[in-house]
């Protein structure tokens, strides 16, 4: 069982060994597919990360809640506010004063023991 495989790596390795078309070809395919094996990785990286660039181009955030959207909406879809318009910023100048005013509050907590 094991001599017809001993010999097919025999003939294979002899094939290399001794300077002929085949043994040219042998390594030639071998280089080849071992070209394709690293650098077909590579090209999909590369090729990833130019699509991502490209698509995190056409994303906007909004302004309001902060939800990434691509650039062909015009309206937020999660808070219906125009992606586009000016009144967004005095929207936001009233939520951040908020913020401040809430950030500045102090919460009193008394721990009580439960039996």
């Amino acid at each position: 069982m094991s001599r017809p495989f001993l010999l097919v790596w025999l003939i294979v390795i002899l094939a290399l060994l001794v300077p002929s078309a085949a043994s040219r070809f042998l390594i030639d395919l071998a280089g080849g597919l071992m070209l394709i094996l690293l650098g077909l990785p590579i090209l999909l990286a590369g090729a990833g990360w130019i699509g991502w660039r490209f698509l995190k181009s056409k994303m906007v955030t909004c302004e309001l809640c902060g939800t990434i959207v691509l650039n062909n909406s015009m309206n937020c879809p999660a808070c219906g506010s125009n992606l586009s318009s000016k009144e967004n910023n005095l929207v936001k100048e009233n939520i951040n004063s908020t913020i401040e005013d809430a950030r500045n509050a102090t919460i009193d907590i008394n721990a009580k023991d439960v039996d």
